[in-house]
């Protein structure tokens, strides 16, 4: 019995996120020689939040370079956004995570509110 009380709070209270696309993204070689590129998909599940953040990071979580057309992009609410994101050839076997994090409102900070970060693991580029 206790095991259906758990399961239905944790259903009723279930936190909306945003989500992002491939899990896996891979890298592949850009029309634009000496870069790489790949392209993550946004769907936006949150009312509060309009703006996304992109970024890309090493295993260790060191921020690395990469060119967008924005970093940090509008997604209205039940929309989706396709993000074009282009690396140095130097930097493609360092690319491990790329992560979108939800940009919150000055007006939400001074509330409770939670940003959301979400983050896809890099296929190598031999795999």
């Amino acid at each position: 019995m206790l095991r259906y009380v758990l399961l239905l709070i944790i259903m009723t209270t279930s936190a909306h996120a945003h989500e992002m696309v491939p899990t896996y993204p891979k890298l592949k070689p850009s029309y634009i020689e000496g870069l790489h590129q790949t392209a993550v998909t946004i769907f936006n599940k949150r009312e509060d939040v309009e703006y996304f953040e992109i970024g890309a990071f090493t295993k260790d979580w060191k921020p690395i370079p990469f060119v967008t057309a924005y970093k940090v992009i509008p997604v209205p609410f039940l929309s989706t956004v396709t993000v074009d994101l282009y690396f140095r050839d130097e930097d493609k076997i360092i690319v491990t995570y790329i992560c979108s994090k939800s940009k919150l409102r000055k007006s939400y900070e001074s509330r409770t509110a939670i940003s959301s970060r979400i983050c896809s693991k890099v296929k190598g580029l031999d795999e």
